[in-house]
């Protein structure tokens, strides 16, 4: 009996928020996913393997995020964090009983419980969230793998020496934190293009020829990454937490992404080389399949609103606890009934149960290949944060999946390393953004954002050649390729455009924008003669604020180096060959005109 692989991706990622602030949009941020996300996740991850059960998960993390996780300012907000949220469950009874809410007292034990649990595991871990990563990857018990230096969307950027950093330092820096290579990368947001002409904005004439994100990738040494399903023409995009979009808002319902699937016209139930025979790195494309996917992410039918499952949109204040479960579908915010928490882990386990059998169906039905696989990357914090429960639904996922025998859980590199990727295919254009194109981070909301990044962009690549030469400028050089590393973080646009605390994203943006523009003139200055003594005070000063990439200087000139550009066709599938119809090829997927800047 043939078994089909079966991948779980998560995928860990925060802007820089240290030292910006703390409530609600600074380290608090950070500090949440530590203790709802990162940490209920090492002590599932440990109780399996006491159990001695086996949970080859691939998780990524960010370089932004691991340079916070492995940071002592985030060590002390973190212990602050703890006390806080333990205090405001030490004042809750008495508010509570004030206002007639004596019944949720056990909740508020609850918490304090769990709280002091995960502060003893933090300091148990030496304060080093990410050791116990190291621990498990080591022991060959999960993959970890790396992504671009800020999670910046990298078709978007203006300079190949940008993707190049990027890709260069978020390589050297996961080297650094994790002791290994990694051989594979979260291109952010999923977002790609190929080679050939490239316009900054859509419909604009072409401003030159580009490397395809592939190409970089393979340059960099990675030798996977994951797309969504409608990039390799293997179903319609997701979107946004689960939803489909069919066109622009027709949502697909849940019962026909499978009917989608066996339409499509290539398989995502196998890895694709996206790369040229002679690629430096031979590099495959992991497709997210849709219909296991949905039925995790979806908020509309998926796990995470079931009613017995943990209401995070009604909290207590002041305190912040949250004491409500989902409850009835429709049931207002002021009607939620207390939480269960027992109730709520019996629902998780039956969920798990309910996946584990999904899958099965899965390889039953789209498997029976060699080389089969069900790939299903999420964002991390969508277990424990956003689905409070979700941390115990992957521990029991995994402890049901031997009752399977035709379902094998692998990471993505054994699945690699067993299954050389042999289809060749050219994917479309697009991202796991809403709409499946690039509408999130290229609408009239941000496009504003783009010249700014792109202005610098020029400024830093122009001047970085002769400041490599003066070692007495280098940390107005480093500090001006951080500030702008941070500046072109997908974060900032895909805040703007969800219309969620915009304005913290603004500010954020507006203030990295200055801060690279101050020092790239002060070091455009120093290069012609003038005195940096102001401008090395305020590198220093920045540097102390935003202490990331310490040792930035080699990747800026890994960076500068440049190769003839070769666009080449070999037996990847032609576009035309997507289309169940010869005759029906496949436009690059855009915004239409209601939202870009070509329609405005």
């Amino acid at each position: 009996m043939r078994q089909t692989d079966f991948v779980l991706m998560l995928h860990s990622h925060l802007p820089y928020v240290l030292n910006h602030g703390r409530w609600p949009h600074g380290s608090d941020w950070i500090c949440e996913a530590a203790i709802d996300t990162y940490l209920p996740l090492v002590e599932k991850l440990r109780r399996l393997e006491d159990a001695n059960i086996a949970a080859p998960v691939t998780v990524g993390f960010t370089p932004i995020l691991a340079n916070q996780l492995e940071h002592p300012t985030f060590q002390q907000e973190l212990d602050a964090y703890f006390t806080q949220r333990i205090g405001f469950c030490d004042e809750a009874p008495e508010s509570l009983e004030s206002t007639n809410d004596a019944h949720l007292l056990p909740l508020v034990s609850f918490w304090r419980t769990r709280l002091l649990r995960l502060r003893d595991l933090f300091h148990a871990l030496d304060r080093d969230i990410l050791r116990e990563f190291r621990r498990l990857q080591d022991k060959e018990r999960l993959e970890i793998t790396s992504s671009a230096a800020t999670h910046g969307f990298l078709p978007l950027l203006g300079r190949d020496e940008s993707i190049r950093l990027q890709l260069a330092l978020g390589r050297a820096e996961h080297v650094r934190i994790f002791g290994r290579e990694p051989d594979g990368c979260w291109v952010p947001e999923c977002a790609y293009r190929s080679a050939g002409p490239w316009s900054p904005f859509p419909g604009e004439p072409p401003h030159g020829v580009r490397r395809g994100i592939e190409e970089h990738l393979s340059e960099a040494g990675y030798r996977y990454f994951y797309v969504d399903s409608h990039m390799a023409r293997a179903g319609l995009p997701l979107g946004l937490y689960g939803e489909l979009f069919a066109g622009e808002t027709e949502r697909v319902a849940l019962g026909a992404i499978g009917t989608d699937v066996r339409r499509a016209a290539h398989s995502p139930y196998r890895a694709y080389r996206v790369t040229t025979v002679d690629a430096p790195v031979p590099v495959a494309a992991l497709v997210r399949d849709p219909r296991a996917s949905m039925q995790v992410w979806s908020r509309h039918g998926g796990y995470p609103g079931a009613a017995p499952y943990l209401e995070f949109h009604k909290i207590r204040w002041p305190g912040g606890l949250r004491l409500w479960r989902v409850s009835a579908e429709g049931t207002d915010l002021g009607a939620k009934e207390p939480y269960v928490p027992d109730d709520a882990r019996a629902q998780a386990h039956a969920h798990a149960a309910h996946f584990t059998s999904l899958l099965n169906r899965l390889a039953v039905t789209h498997g029976g290949r060699e080389d089969s696989v069900i790939v299903v990357p999420f964002d991390t914090e969508l277990f424990g944060h956003w689905w409070f429960e979700g941390p115990d639904f992957l521990g029991d996922l995994y402890a049901t999946l031997p009752q399977h025998v035709r379902v094998r859980a692998v990471t993505a590199s054994e699945h690699i390393d067993a299954h050389t990727a042999r289809h060749g295919l050219r994917l479309a254009e697009g991202s796991w953004g809403k709409n499946g194109d690039y509408s999130m981070w290229m609408s009239r909301l941000v496009a504003w954002t783009w010249p700014v990044i792109w202005n610098l962009e020029h400024a830093l690549w122009d001047a970085a050649p002769r400041a490599l030469d003066r070692p007495d400028l280098h940390p107005i050089l480093a500090q001006a390729a951080r500030s702008l590393l941070l500046l072109q973080s997908s974060d900032w646009q895909f805040i703007i455009s969800t219309g969620e605390v915009e304005d913290y994203a603004i500010k954020r943006f507006n203030g990295h924008a200055a801060d690279t523009r101050q020092l790239l003139d002060g070091l455009r200055a120093a290069l012609d003669g003038a005195d940096p003594g102001a401008t090395l005070t305020r590198a220093h000063e920045l540097q102390e604020r935003d202490d990331v990439f310490r040792d930035i200087i080699p990747s800026i000139r890994a960076a500068l180096h440049r190769e003839p550009l070769r666009i080449v066709t070999d037996p990847l599938t032609p576009l035309a060959a997507w289309a169940d119809d010869p005759s029906d090829t496949v436009a690059p997927m855009v915004a239409d005109d209601d939202d870009t800047v070509a329609g405005a």
